[in-house]
């Protein structure tokens, strides 16, 4: 029987730090990634010296549990860390104009018209399948006020930064990540102003240490605000693919999505029917509940293509809620191959 996370957890638990508590309860996993029974993970700790027991501990009863490998890196911080890096606008560092990031070949929005139609399940799947196509990928996410890719990608803990300036994204499944909600309490609402928001945004995007990647992924709040602006204003984006559900009421703010990218000089790459038809999981009866073709009359109306028709189905949900997304936790399902064809069609078309 293949390790799950929950055993994991449930076996570092058993295992005392020298403070006496649990090392899941003392915070002291961090970037947990449970494939193929191998279990790799990251042990913060101030000095590694008390921890070699625990260490060795974990190793051992992990192995037992039927880990085929395991990878424990300790990293030491001092007494005293590095202060978190000011995400206050500089403004004599602002460039003037969209600018290439260093690093990146090419940097694609995943944006909607509207909040609740998918747009950050779709963008944790499609930055997972291009992994898996062997693409160097990461993801921003820009959804400043709701962060779900921290929990979409199983990703915990404070990016560090040693100079308090460059900060070191996380990583999981193939994936680097950057989100401000590992710099805030999960339940902790962000209440920022425009100026505090762009400012949080040029700092993700030239001050997180990505290294080479072959794209970007950007998972943008709904609407098109402040940080849709910001975006297209400072950074060189090379195409957005719009999320929408077939309902009308959707589409209408789809629609003020793709003129704004229109008129930011930004191509639209494609657009997504997400929730596009449930089939009963009892009958097998299909069932079209926010309509059906909406999106692809719309692409069509405006000569974009139409990427993919996703599914509305209760395995996409789950698996993007316990931190694994569809095409890492059933990658052979038809769900995941939805993704992966969107994946395999911009690789193709030289998109990402």
């Amino acid at each position: 029987m293949a390790l799950s996370r929950e055993d994991v957890l449930a076996c570092l638990k058993q295992i005392k730090a020298p403070s006496g508590v649990d090392l899941v309860e003392a915070g002291l996993v961090r970037a947990l990634t449970v494939e193929d029974d191998k279990v790799r993970f990251v042990m913060e700790v101030d000095s590694p010296d008390p921890f070699k027991a625990a260490k060795e501990e974990a190793e051992s009863k992990l192995t037992g549990l039927g880990a085929t490998a395991v990878s424990i890196v300790m990293t030491a911080h001092s007494k005293q860390p590095a202060p978190p890096p000011d995400l206050k606008p500089n403004r004599a560092s602002e460039p003037t104009g969209p600018e290439k990031i260093a690093g990146i070949d090419r940097i694609i929005a995943v944006a909607s018209g509207k909040g609740g139609v998918g747009k950050s399940t779709v963008a944790s799947n499609l930055a997972c399948a291009l992994a898996a196509e062997g693409r160097r990928v990461g993801i921003l996410d820009a959804d400043v006020y709701g962060p779900s890719q921290p929990r979409m990608l199983g990703v915990s803990g404070r990016p560090q930064s040693p100079d308090g300036k460059i900060i070191l994204p996380l990583r999981n499944y193939g994936v680097t990540m950057m989100s401000i909600g590992l710099m805030t309490n999960e339940d902790q609402a962000v209440v920022w102003r425009g100026p505090m928001l762009m400012g949080a945004l040029q700092q993700m995007l030239n001050q997180v240490q990505w290294g080479a990647l072959d794209v970007l992924i950007v998972d943008l709040p709904p609407g098109t605000g402040d940080v849709q602006m910001t975006l297209a204003q400072k950074a060189h984006l090379d195409g957005a693919v719009i999320v929408s559900t077939p309902q009308d009421v959707a589409l209408l703010d789809a629609r003020k999505g793709i003129d704004m990218f229109n008129q930011m000089g930004t191509p639209v790459i494609g657009m997504i029917e997400n929730m596009s038809t449930h089939i009963c999981s009892n009958c097998g009866h299909e069932e079209h509940v926010f309509g059906h073709g909406g999106v692809k009359a719309e692409a069509e109306k405006l000569s974009v293509p139409l990427l993919a028709e996703i599914p509305l189905h209760l395995d996409i949900r789950v698996a993007a809620d316990g931190g694994a997304p569809i095409v890492v936790s059933k990658p052979n399902s038809v769900q995941a191959k939805a993704f992966r064809d969107v994946a395999k069609a911009l690789i193709a078309d030289n998109k990402a």
